[in-house]
């Protein structure tokens, strides 16, 4: 069901829009050293963009690992440059793929992009 469900997300609910946006986004942050994290984070964002069923994102530190020590501070600079942009551009998808029965799964893909869309460094997928 999971593959079904990614492979619908992909080629019909916006996954393949999405993938390619984040990886676009991580490919402009490499050009910068400062930009260096937030184009890893944004990479791993693609590939949980790209099939989100079956998968979530956690923070590192649920699973075991430890964040890198100002985490906090890149995930604040993410949300005034991009983080709040990208918040509502999923939030607009989701809410406009909730208007069909058939399309409710695809908008909760997008609120769980809407939600990682803030803070997206320090995350983990499983």
């Amino acid at each position: 069901m999971k593959l079904i469900g990614n492979l619908l997300w992909f080629f019909l609910g916006g996954g393949i829009v999405a993938c390619i946006l984040w990886f676009l986004f991580g490919l402009i942050m490499m050009i910068t050293i400062i930009g260096i994290p937030f184009a890893h984070a944004a990479f791993r964002i693609a590939r949980f963009a790209a099939f989100p069923f079956g998968q979530e994102l956690v923070d590192k530190r649920s699973v075991g690992k430890e964040r890198i020590f100002g985490t906090a501070l890149a995930n604040f600079l993410w949300i005034v440059l991009a983080g709040i942009w990208l918040f509502f551009a999923h939030l607009c998808a989701g809410i406009t793929s909730c208007l069909t029965i058939i399309g409710i799964p695809f908008g909760l893909a997008h609120f769980k992009l809407a939600v990682v869309s803030f803070a997206p460094l320090g995350k983990q997928v499983i």
